[in-house]
């Protein structure tokens, strides 16, 4: 995804960087619509709060807005997002790398950093880091123009055949708790499993790693991208 040939230095409040970055999630990595209410859930404001930030963005050309209907990045808006995205997954890697924080733990300590980095910082923690492509929870690092790189396909687990044997390539999710139960059960990144069953009534996952059985409830299989 090319969106400029560099990111320039741009000041945004951080209700402004959080919001487009939440948009950016939704519409480019959930692949659902990035509706008001949903954005509002997202950041734990209200609706009528979401709805307003949403027309304020839009009258500076950063969000597309229509009442009743879902937001969407403009190219500028994009920009910005993926300026944020980039110094949050960066700070990510930094933190579990090199100063040995969880992946429980680096999430918030992120959020926090990339409002106070500037691009200087964010290139010189770049080119530190050997100027990496995932963060540690395998999440695409975004380069300075914006462009991400193409990774290979990714399955949840929780539509993985039973069977097969899979490695793990992704944790897409910011819960603590979620984070908390897969690093004490193994389940970190490129840690191989097989699964067992599918238990669609109960929409769990049964796999087996490290030689134990373990029982995934929705939230966990939904939240582990993998690949054969």
């Amino acid at each position: 995804m090319l969106v400029g040939k560099i990111f320039k230095t741009l000041k945004m409040s951080v209700s402004t960087e959080n919001f487009l970055k939440t948009v950016y999630h939704l519409q480019c990595e959930a692949g659902v619509e990035a509706k008001p209410g949903i954005i509002a859930s997202r950041l734990g404001i209200s609706n009528a709060a979401a709805t307003e930030m949403a027309r304020k963005l839009a009258a500076k050309k950063l969000l597309h807005y229509k009442k009743y209907q879902p937001v969407e990045l403009t190219e500028a808006g994009m920009k910005r997002a993926l300026q944020v995205v980039r110094k949050h997954r960066l700070w990510e890697l930094f933190l579990h790398q090199s100063l040995g924080l969880s992946l429980r733990q680096v999430h918030n300590e992120a959020e926090m950093l990339e409002h106070q980095t500037s691009d200087f910082l964010t290139e010189k923690l770049a080119e530190f880091l050997g100027q990496p492509t995932y963060d540690p929870h395998g999440d695409p690092i975004p380069d300075v123009s914006g462009h991400i790189e193409k990774s290979g396909k990714h399955l949840l687990l929780a539509k993985a055949a039973p069977g097969e044997h899979y490695r793990i390539s992704r944790l897409y999710s910011t819960d603590e708790e979620i984070l908390s139960f897969c690093e004490d059960h193994g389940l970190n990144m490129h840690a191989s499993l097989t699964v067992v069953r599918q238990l669609e009534n109960t929409k769990m996952t049964e796999i087996i790693i490290q030689d134990k059985v373990l029982v995934l409830n929705e939230a966990i299989s939904n939240s582990i991208y993998v690949t054969e």
